[in-house]
């Protein structure tokens, strides 16, 4: 583990922590001295692996199964990791799925998962997440540059469902900035991930509207919510900020 550890004697419970983004983000905050567990959907082997590895390296990790979009499944995955770990004082919200598809044969069964999974998800798991916080607490949503800018058509459901989360943080701010708890939204581009790689043609056409011309790195938002989730970043709260390398701008 790193010999820099600002998390020692803090739980964190990363929602969607298995592969990729989520993966990154467990390891970052396991490494800076979490206590951190995480839930799966399907990924059994992947995330068992996730949490041995961390625990090898002497750091505590529990993975637990939980579907996002299941509303009981998010609350007890909250009240396991209390019971298990002893407390929560970090929460990211990385679950998230990705459907494209033009208006005319977008099903509505795509919509409500969308809605489901990367919004209706992160209200939920942030109000049990927040009855056990105390002051210094940390709730971080990873939201998606889309929510400002949406460059090609078929992604509207993807973008409405990332442009609502900028509305919940500014609100939940509100709720929570009295209690001594943060909340904001992290706002990645193209990052490569097995859901979106950066060998794909799907790269290729986002590639020319980044002021950098790369995808990012599954570590470098990683760095971002380990920022947020430190003491240094008590004083953000209601903020989307993007990490994107200029796709946006």
């Amino acid at each position: 583990m790193s010999n820099t550890q600002p998390f020692t004697g803090k739980v964190a419970l990363v929602q969607g922590g298995s592969r990729g983004i989520g993966a990154a983000i467990v390891k970052r905050l396991a490494a800076e001295g979490a206590a951190v567990a995480f839930t799966y959907v399907s990924s059994q082997a992947p995330a068992q692996a996730l949490a041995d590895g961390i625990t090898a390296l002497g750091g505590k990790a529990l993975a637990i199964k939980a579907d996002s979009a299941d509303a009981q499944a998010i609350q007890d995955a909250v009240t396991r990791t209390v019971d298990t770990l002893g407390r929560l004082d970090i929460l990211v919200n990385n679950a998230g799925v990705l459907a494209l598809g033009p208006l005319d044969e977008f099903s509505l069964e795509d919509f409500d998962r969308t809605y489901a999974i990367n919004v209706r998800s992160v209200f939920i798991a942030s109000q049990a997440a927040a009855r056990h916080m105390t002051e210094g607490g940390r709730i971080i949503n990873i939201g998606s540059t889309n929510a400002d800018r949406m460059p090609f058509a078929g992604g509207g459901a993807y973008a409405m469902s990332k442009s609502a989360l900028v509305g919940l943080v500014k609100g939940l701010a509100r709720d929570l900035g009295p209690r001594g708890i943060t909340i904001n939204n992290v706002q990645p581009g193209p990052v490569d991930t097995d859901m979106n790689p950066a060998n794909s043609e799907f790269a290729d056409s986002l590639m020319g509207l980044m002021a950098i011309n790369r995808y990012g790195h599954v570590d470098e938002i990683a760095g971002f919510v380990s920022y947020l989730a430190s003491d240094e970043a008590g004083y953000i709260t209601g903020a989307s900020l993007t990490i994107d390398g200029g796709f946006g701008a």
